[in-house]
């Protein structure tokens, strides 16, 4: 029986402790009840001397944990560009450890590496990419971008003349990155993993979104060396996208390799309504996403597409003579690792439980869940929605900064929602970021209500919230 009978025991209690939890969401206060110094005295800090029951053990970590958790499930958990996990995702990822496949080599496990060929070609087709793309199912945003510009610098060295693999980045001709002054930070720690150091910044509209005319300035200006430009779908504060025709074409006139960090924007290529935001995306040479965010699927899952293959695996690819090496490639020479999760499981299992109409639906719901939070805000006495609300993303201030830190901070102690703080355009704001598959209009009205007895603490005045209603 090996170890069977210790694993149906704690799996079992594993069952019953995530079926409770996710039971209790509803009306648990979103922020954690227990600091991390009540969560180790809870568990023990001391390594046991012996071993102890599986089940007994899992019981253990659902108990002593459960305070300290924040309910990021929640449909009201606002704080960050995170999104849930969707129910097929979530019993698929389950699956996912059960079987335990190490997912990098096509012939040794087939069955991953046909979810694979299947969820990369789905991918491809809903966000209207081009079909003969390579998909690297990654650990997240970061790492899809990190994939993505790995391939891209390899790439337009390898034109200049230049070899990385071979002789390292001493001595190369070097790489120009262009970036918008609002890009994500992600993009910046990437660029220092690769060596290429700290991009050229050029100028952003009120809203975010690069300007192609200042883009254009910047690339004539006379500097030889190879480029990349980084553009972006989805500011993490207006949740602007990038005029990508224009800049695209500027960019490609001079040579350069566009980029697309799409973390949780790029999904709006799947959705009718909202498929203008990324028009013109298509001709970029890589996109990067993170399927957590707007798909819903559980961590750890970060989509890293390229569209030349060849590119990819160049830079992703190793030899050993240990490996089982198949002529068709292998998952393996797409990724930054040789071992790793078969994440492409649980992507499959959402598409497929979602279906194209179901996919244009979710986004579609959780812009219109911003609207409805645009709406109410901008009726509660004193406050201002600073931002144009085009997809999933709310930025407001309720008068000066130090008055809107305390109503971010007010918001937290209440725990009805968690809305986080942030800085924007040289003003504090609270900002609002829908990523949820699971929130609801009652989700939305109940974060208002408490939203406006917070902020009625600096005001007399009644609070008139509307009825919301997402279609």
């Amino acid at each position: 029986m090996g170890h069977t009978p210790d694993a149906v025991g704690a799996l079992a209690r594993a069952h019953e402790h995530a079926l409770g939890w996710l039971s209790g969401l509803p009306e648990r206060a979103v922020p954690a009840a227990a600091s991390v110094a009540d969560v180790v005295a809870a568990l023990g800090a001391g390594l046991p001397d012996g071993p102890s029951d599986p089940a007994a053990v899992v019981d253990l970590l659902a108990e002593a944990v459960d305070p300290g958790l924040t309910a990021m499930p929640s449909g009201r958990f606002f704080g960050f560009v995170i999104g849930g996990t969707h129910p097929a995702g979530m019993a698929a990822d389950w699956l996912t450890s059960a079987w335990d496949q190490n997912a990098g080599l096509r012939t040794v496990t087939p069955a991953a590496t046909a979810v694979d060929d299947i969820a990369e070609a789905w991918v491809l087709d809903l966000l209207g990419l081009p079909p003969d793309s390579a998909v690297g199912f990654v650990t997240g945003g970061t790492m899809a971008n990190f994939t993505c510009l790995a391939a891209a610098r390899d790439a337009v060295l390898a034109r200049a003349g230049w070899d990385v693999g071979s002789h390292g980045l001493v001595g190369s001709p070097g790489v120009r990155v262009l970036v918008g002054a609002e890009r994500h930070a992600s993009v910046d720690l990437v660029l220092r993993y690769l060596g290429l150091g700290t991009p050229e910044v050029v100028p952003v509209d009120e809203q975010g979104r690069i300007d192609p005319v200042a883009l254009r300035e910047s690339l004539a200006g006379g500097d030889e060396r190879p480029v990349v430009v980084a553009l972006q779908a989805g500011n993490i504060h207006s949740g602007a996208f990038d005029p990508f025709g224009e800049a695209i074409a500027a960019a490609h006139e001079h040579g350069a390799w566009v980029h697309v960090d799409g973390a949780f924007g790029l999904f709006a290529g799947a959705a009718p309504a909202y498929r203008h935001l990324v028009d013109g995306y298509e001709s970029a040479d890589s996109w990067a996403t993170d399927a957590h965010k707007t798909l819903n699927v559980p961590y750890d899952c970060g989509l890293a597409i390229v569209r030349d293959p060849r590119a990819l695996r160049a830079a992703m690819s190793m030899h050993g003579d240990y490996l089982i090496h198949d002529a068709a490639g292998d998952p393996f020479e797409k990724v930054p690792e040789l071992s790793r999760r078969a994440r492409a499981f649980t992507v499959w299992a959402v598409l497929r439980s979602l279906g194209r109409s179901g996919v244009a639906e979710l986004v579609e719901r959780l812009a219109g869940h911003a609207t409805a939070f645009a709406d109410g805000i901008a009726a509660i006495e004193g406050a201002e929605v600073l931002n144009d609300v085009v997809f999933t993303q709310v930025c407001a201030a309720f008068g000066d900064d130090d008055r809107t830190r305390d109503v971010v901070r007010r918001m937290l102690e209440d725990g009805t929602a968690w809305t986080s703080g942030s800085l924007w355009r040289g003003r504090a704001v609270l900002r609002i970021s829908v990523s949820n598959w699971s929130t609801t209009d009652a989700d939305v009205e109940r974060t208002l209500a408490a939203l406006g007895v917070v902020a009625q603490a600096f005001s007399q005045s009644p609070i008139r919230l509307p009825s919301v209603s997402v279609k």
